[in-house]
């Protein structure tokens, strides 16, 4: 069983760099949103699609992080290098395939997206130049796999610093023309992104080149294609591609229908969703470091310390969060402030606000738990819960909250009562189902688990019955 020491040392590495690397969404989003909303909403439609298909190598990653830290459990410390190797050659084919389909179809696909013209515009400038990106980050993530797969996860944080270090640098020059650079706007932030991947990937080889011992590792030589090797790692990643997949078009679809509210209401989401990116750093973090774990712990013949190890270390997530969560409800109007200084606007964010500190709770333990089934290779599995919560939640609101809309007897004002009072029913019913009801502190837990998820619950149906009720309208 790994100890309070040996988690956080594998974990802060990680938190460490996943802070430095969303510098760079926090830092496009804050300087964005000081030069205009188009801006700001076309740099989120933008972005969004790149993260979308961003997900696909980063889930192929996941999987291939899975193989790396079991055969680094295994002490099959050779067998690492062939699964690095394969994931470098078939993901930069990926990243040339995704690169030829966006350049080709993009345009189209974004016409048939987005309502507005300006919007359009402006989301095409930013794609045309960061789908570069692709044939850098895509690579990235393999490096990323292989460190956090031997646990040596320090490098990450090294690496994350010198790409947010990259990006801010090129951001402020580029977007608005500083340093004798042109003043490029949404344009320059996405060729500084592309640029601060480059700086890290060329961080990644000279590091490695420098201080892995690569005969240990089976990366001393190059490998041809190796077909049967790629289809053991695809047979794992396959299901975590598409559950990243899913989760982000998610998002994107969400975006997508906002942004037809108009260009007021995507900044504000694509603000929001900054916040919230960031606030769930620490849980990724520690998910993160339950897929490793696990993995390694499965490798060295320890399958009894895995779901001790879960809860533990989702009882670290929920904490850490709780207390995030609290500081954000207090201050939410600082927290707006930093992506824009349009007073109306922090205005109208701040129940969003609130809306992302509820589901925080909620995502503490959900990914922690997704993530440490994932590191049992059982990947298929949290591919199902992800797909089933997903239809759940999303047929819940849209549905239920639709019928509700039209009831002539239930008034708008009634109808957050109604779905709130609802879905603590229907999670009360899904956690006594699942958890373990044993002793009064898990009886509270799951009391407090209902409530909040149906509390999150009501909060959506209220967005989304606005949302259906401003479509509806010319203006």
């Amino acid at each position: 069983m790994y100890t309070n020491k040996q988690i956080w040392s594998v974990s802060y590495p990680i938190l460490l760099s996943l802070l430095a690397q969303n510098v760079i969404n926090v830092t496009d989003t804050a300087f964005l949103g000081h030069v205009s909303e188009v801006a700001l909403g076309a740099s989120a439609m933008g972005g969004l699609f790149y993260i979308c298909v961003f997900t696909i190598a980063f889930g192929f990653s996941t999987g291939s992080q899975i193989v790396i830290a079991r055969r680094n459990g295994e002490g099959r410390y050779s067998d690492v290098g062939p699964v690095m190797i394969q994931g470098i050659m078939f993901l930069f084919v990926m990243a040339l395939l995704l690169f030829g389909f966006t350049k080709a179809f993009g345009g189209n696909i974004m016409r048939l997206l987005v309502s507005s013209e300006s919007i359009y515009e402006g989301t095409m400038e930013f794609l045309n130049w960061r789908i570069y990106g692709f044939f850098f980050s895509f690579i990235n993530v393999m490096f990323r796999a292989l460190y956090i797969g031997i646990t040596r996860t320090k490098v990450l944080t090294i690496n994350a610093i010198v790409m947010a270090l990259t990006n801010v640098v090129l951001d402020y020059a580029l977007i608005f023309g500083k340093f004798g650079l042109p003043e490029m706007g949404i344009k320059g932030a996405a060729i500084a992104s592309v640029l601060a991947e480059a700086s890290s990937i060329l961080f990644f080889v000279i590091y490695t080149y420098a201080t892995v011992d690569l005969k240990k590792y089976g990366m001393n030589r190059l490998r041809t294609f190796d077909p049967a090797l790629l289809m053991r790692i695809l047979s794992i990643s396959c299901f975590t591609m598409l559950q990243y997949f899913l989760s982000m078009a998610t998002w994107f679809v969400f975006f997508v229908a906002v942004e037809r509210l108009g260009q007021r209401e995507l900044a504000i989401a694509n603000i929001v969703r900054s916040i919230y990116v960031v606030l769930l750093i620490p849980v990724n973090a520690l998910a993160t470091t339950t897929n490793s774990l696990v993995s390694n712990a499965i490798g060295a013949g320890g399958i009894q310390h895995v779901m001790p190890l879960i809860n533990k270390i989702a009882r670290f997530s929920f904490f850490i969060m709780l207390g995030l969560v609290a500081v954000s409800a207090l201050f939410p109007q600082f927290l707006l402030s930093i992506y824009t200084s349009e007073a109306a606007l922090i205005t109208e964010s701040v129940s969003s606000v609130y809306i992302i500190c509820c589901a925080m709770l909620i995502a503490s333990v959900a990914n922690v738990v997704f993530n440490g089934i994932s590191g049992t290779g059982n990947t298929q599995a949290a591919l199902l819960l992800e797909t089933i919560t997903i239809i759940i939640y999303g047929s819940y609101i849209i549905f239920i909250g639709m019928w509700l809309k039209k009831a002539e007897t239930v008034t708008d004002k009634y109808i957050p009562i109604i779905l709130g009072a609802v879905g603590i029913a229907i999670c009360g019913i899904y956690v006594v189902a699942t958890c373990s009801l044993s002793g009064v502190q898990n009886i509270a837990m799951a009391v407090f688990t209902a409530i909040v998820q149906g509390i999150l619950v009501a909060g959506l149906s209220t967005y989304v019955n606005q949302t259906i009720k401003q479509i509806g309208k010319n203006e």
